[in-house]
Order: C-alpha cells, then structure tokens, then sequence
C-alpha cells in the first residue's frame, strides 16, 4: 500500500445543512493538498447516503482530495473511494478481503480504535479517540486519552494513527500522531479554508 497522501482528515456534519457542509468543505480543501473527507451521516437512510457521497465524491474529485466512505464497501466501490470501519461495520480485514475480490485492492482502509482491543488488523490507518473532550459530542463520558494515552495506544498498532477527539488548532500539535481528523475544528470554524491551513502546519512535523 502506498503512503497516506494526507494528514487532515474532515469528518461530515451534516447537521449543518447541506449547502453549509459543501461550502465548508470546498473552503476547507482550498487550504491546499494533504487533505481527506470522510463521509459519516448516522441515521441517513440508504439512498440518502449515497447522494449525499455522490455530492462529495464531486467535491473531493475536484480537488483531488481522498474520499473515505463509513462502513458502506458498496458505496465506496460504487464511487472509487475507500473505506472507513466502525465498531459495529465489517471489521477491516473482511473489508480488504471484499475489496481485493472487487479487484480495489489500492482502496485505503481506515478503523476506529478507543481501545487496545479493537481490531486494526487489514487497516492502512486509525482515527485513535477520544483523545480530548469531543465537541461534536458534548455527552461524550468516555476518558479522554490525552497525548501521553494516545501516544501508549498508537505504539501498539500495526498502522499510522491519527488523533481523533477534541482536535483543535491550538492542541494538534501537542500529539504526536500521523495526522488529525476533526469535525468542529474545521467545519464550525468562521473560516475553515484557515483552519484547515493551521491544522496542515500543525501535522507538518
């Protein structure tokens, strides 16, 4: 597998609107390369999901941008994007194995680890959280890993980690990880296009 060509890593909100999310976006992945989109949208019914990663896979094609699918392999084969597992997905070693079947054995995975016992294996990187308290999820009671805990967690795994939770601009750079994924830092910010360029300073380590 090649190296990641990214180190940002924005996760939808889709609670912003669709109109609000694209132009966030679209400004976000103006600040330049080295960043991904990831296509999250709980509670959406099928044909919803797939128009609204149709709507992505446009944007992110335009900017030449990665476009990480959650959970959804048809999706992603369907549009040539890759794949995201979560905790209640198909872990990624199946999701390598159905994608090198469907001859897309280039595809990146990517996992959600919160802990040492979550499966990694077949991944190509881990979004590692809660690293910091989440803004997106402000009922989140999970313990937050901090730098030293993402660090500990991050050693133990067989792929690149980015950190996950709480990201922001002004602590990014304070943990030692691959890359940063993010929600707020970005998509809630009064300028993402400038977020975005101080998060890619931050990781440029």
């Amino acid at each position: 597998m090649n190296a990641l060509p990214f180190r940002v890593l924005i996760i939808t909100d889709w609670a912003l609107g669709e109109a609000a999310l694209l132009s966030r976006l679209e400004q976000a992945l103006s600040a330049g390369p080295h960043i991904a989109v990831q296509h999250r949208h709980p509670g959406a019914t099928d044909r919803r999901f797939f128009d609204e990663a149709q709507q992505l896979h446009r944007l992110c094609e335009a900017a030449r941008a990665p476009l990480f699918i959650n959970s959804r392999v048809d999706v992603a084969l369907a549009l040539g994007a890759h794949v995201h597992c979560t905790g209640t997905s198909l872990p990624p070693r199946e999701v390598r194995r159905v994608l090198s079947i469907a001859g897309a054995e280039t595809r990146f995975i990517s996992c959600a680890v919160h802990g040492p016992g979550d499966e990694v294996e077949g991944s190509d990187l881990a979004l590692v959280s809660p690293v910091f308290p989440p803004r997106s999820k402000p009922d989140d009671a999970r313990a937050t890993l901090g730098p030293d805990g993402f660090a500990r967690l991050s050693a133990t795994l067989p792929c690149p980690a980015f950190a996950l939770g709480g990201i922001e601009t002004t602590n990014a750079g304070s943990v030692k990880a691959a890359g940063v994924a993010v929600i707020s830092a970005v998509l809630h910010s009064s300028d993402p296009q400038a977020a975005a360029r101080a998060l890619l300073t931050a990781t440029s380590r």
